[in-house]
């Protein structure tokens, strides 16, 4: 059976992180802040290991199936003998599973930014920051109800907030965290809401008696809950489309999106902590947590989810291939492999071989961890060494960061889908689902999968082929003041071992991931699901990720004019695709000109002509009423007895001849 002890702990250690260095760090423990936040965070991630082992090696499986423990819970507020919101701790496939990602990539962010953020003038809050972030995800994943998940849910969004705008001296950085906060804000209005609705739908809050009242269609739960409509929708579609939503901001899909590249502003490690591996796979966590009501129960909205999930996936590939900000294009390479998780889920079923959506969907974002937080440590080596998040200014480093070189070429291989890499499995795993379920999907997945060979090869040669590398001085900083100054101290230098050593142990995941039978541990039921490859299946998606590693290869290897020539012949399409197809530019259209100007305009005339108006006409009448009775105040009871009397004597009227009484 399950510790209480050790599961809890593994949240309370990045917790107990945030206090300690919250509180004391900056005056008592400036020095020693990153040891002390990254030794706390190795025990939780040792915890979590450990966890994982327990669970799925020696108590989880009952009779050949994966079993759900809640090994801690106590109730927090209580409104009926029905309806509580409780306070636990779940233990299954997804959430172990998570924990291990969690903790595995923040104590390799920990490590890693004990270099990349040596001499910060802030160095303590920063782990603060990490630890509250940290504590805030594993709360999220190991939430047995809905109602302590949209808890941890807002914290993430305030963690993320802060660490996005860590340099709060940059213009730039505030607004990435203000745009990211209020985004996400609008999204989580529609989380908050479908919770509602599911939770009086169903009756209670509990993730494991939610799904079992809501997928059981002889339920009066679910009864009642189809014959409330609204606008030809029922109650469970609107509630299930509304916690999608809030999943869908979460995980910067299309058209929420908006916020993701440009939270790249905050300090390239939490880049690969928030944006590559935790954060942003909230909303798929989410699906996946819900995943049965969605299939069973509104297999409409999950049709929903893989449509948005395929269309996330190509834009976001699209736009990649034109980014010239080295971290812009790896988070557009992130919301289009949360696209691809996205749209797995939505083409999965539950229950059997039907249910391999679903599997290769938590597959993926197991592999997906691993490269794509390699993808931005080594993005961030490359920075601190040129100082610039620019290609232009990159270059023929592969002799001068061996490493880094070396590291980062196995995650681009990785998330090309180059067997026998991670990446290939759980791709091959998604694509071949899409292919039995919907073809359409598949086809754009397909595509997809090339164009991200191409945009990730194209970002590889230009960092280290090329042109050869020349110091070009000083570049605009990814940091604040105190930072750049150590940033340029240590120009030429590849990074100390603390920032190669994660380098390296990520490498090993990114290559050796994929092995790991990931469909006998999680799965839609919690039965073993075997995985089925095919070299003939396998051939397209890899002979299209390979050409477009060559055609990466035919243009970027070597400094020519063939790109210029290539965006050229594109014209327009080139264009709209580096401006990010003017999204950016339409949410600003709506916002300043319809909602400011028009509807704003009409709403603050509303205000002051009509509210003020009412309040000032109340008040003004009272001052003129008061004017006129204060006149009676005169101080003489002959006058008072006198009004008293004319009182009475107009009730008495009244009564008589107006009320006209009835006697009996």
């Amino acid at each position: 059976m399950p510790n209480a002890t050790n599961i809890a702990l593994i949240p309370l250690l990045p917790l107990a992180a945030f206090v300690l260095l919250g509180l004391f760090g900056r005056k008592y423990l400036k020095s020693s802040a990153g040891l002390i936040g990254t030794a706390l965070l190795l025990g939780s991630a040792l915890l979590a290991f450990y966890t994982a082992y327990d669970y799925f090696f020696v108590y989880g499986k009952v009779d050949g199936v994966y079993q759900q423990f809640i090994p801690m819970k106590f109730t927090w507020l209580a409104f009926t003998k029905e309806m509580s919101i409780d306070m636990g701790l779940v233990i299954d496939p997804i959430s172990v599973m998570m924990l291990v990602v969690v903790t595995l990539i923040s104590l390799m962010v920990h490590i890693y930014s004990l270099g990349y953020l040596k001499g910060e003038e802030r160095f303590s809050t920063y782990y603060a920051y990490l630890g509250l972030f940290t504590f805030s995800m594993l709360g999220l994943v190991l939430a047995s109800n809905i109602f302590q998940i949209y808890i941890f849910w807002e914290l993430v969004g305030l963690s993320s907030f802060l660490l996005i705008g860590f340099y709060y001296d940059k213009p730039s950085a505030v607004a990435a965290s203000k745009k990211a906060f209020i985004v996400t804000r609008f999204a989580d209005l529609g989380f908050l809401i479908g919770i509602l609705v599911l939770s009086y739908c169903s009756g209670t809050f509990d993730f494991q008696t939610m799904i079992s009242r809501l997928t059981d269609p002889e339920s009066n739960e679910v009864k009642n809950a189809v014959a409330s409509t609204f606008l030809g929708a029922s109650a469970l579609t609107w509630g299930a489309a509304l916690v999608f939503i809030g999943g869908a901001g979460k995980s910067a899909m299309f058209p929420l999106h908006i916020w993701l590249p440009d939270a790249m502003e905050g300090p390239t490690p939490v880049s690969a902590l928030i944006h590559a591996a935790t954060m942003v796979v909230a909303g798929v966590y989410l699906v996946a947590r819900l995943f049965p009501v969605f299939s069973v129960t509104t297999p409409g909205v999950l049709e929903v989810i893989g449509w948005v999930g395929a269309i996330s996936a190509v834009i976001a590939a699209v736009i990649a291939c034109t980014q010239t900000d080295i971290k812009r294009v790896l988070a557009y390479s992130t919301m289009s492999q949360i696209g691809y998780m996205m749209f797995a889920l939505g083409v999965s079923k539950y229950g059997g071989e039907a249910g391999l959506g679903y599997t290769a969907s938590m597959f993926h974002l197991f592999t997906h961890a691993m490269f794509k937080a390699l993808l931005f440590l080594g993005a961030g080596a490359v920075i601190h060494y040129v100082h610039s998040n620019e290609m232009k200014d990159m270059g023929g480093l592969r002799k001068k960061m061996p490493i880094t070189h070396i590291t980062f070429l196995v995650a681009c291989l990785a998330i090309a889908g180059v067997p026998p890499l991670a990446g290939f499995f759980s791709k091959e795993e998604i694509l071949l689902a899409a292919y039995h379920s919907n073809t359409t999907i598949y086809w754009i997945a397909l595509i997809t999968s090339g164009l991200t060979a191409f945009y990730m090869f194209r970002l590889y040669f230009n960092i280290f082929w090329n042109k050869p590398y020349e110091a070009h001085g000083e570049h605009h900083s990814h940091g604040s003041a105190s930072a750049t100054s150590t940033q340029h101290a240590s120009a030429g230098k590849e990074g100390g071992f603390v920032m190669m050593m994660p380098l390296v142990l990520l490498s090993v995941g990114a290559a050796a991931a994929g092995f790991i039978p990931f469909g006998e541990l999680v799965s839609t039921d919690g039965k073993a699901l075997e995985s089925h490859f095919s070299l003939s299946f396998s051939a397209a998606p890899v002979a299209l990720g390979l050409a477009g590693i060559l055609l990466a290869l035919w243009m970027y290897a070597k400094n020519s004019d063939k790109p210029a020539k290539l965006a050229a012949s594109l014209g327009g399409l080139y264009k709209a695709a580096y401006h990010k197809f003017y999204i950016d530019e339409l949410y600003l259209f709506i916002t300043k000109k319809i909602l400011f100007n028009i509807i704003g305009r009409a709403a603050a005339w509303f205000d002051r002509t009509i509210v003020d108006g009412l309040v000032n006409l109340t008040g003004n009448t009272t001052v003129l009423v008061s004017e006129g009775i204060k006149k009676i105040q005169s101080g003489k009871v002959q006058q008072y007895a006198i009004i008293f009397l004319g009182g009475v004597i107009l009730l008495a009227v009244l009564f008589i001849y107006v009320f006209k009484p009835v006697y009996f």
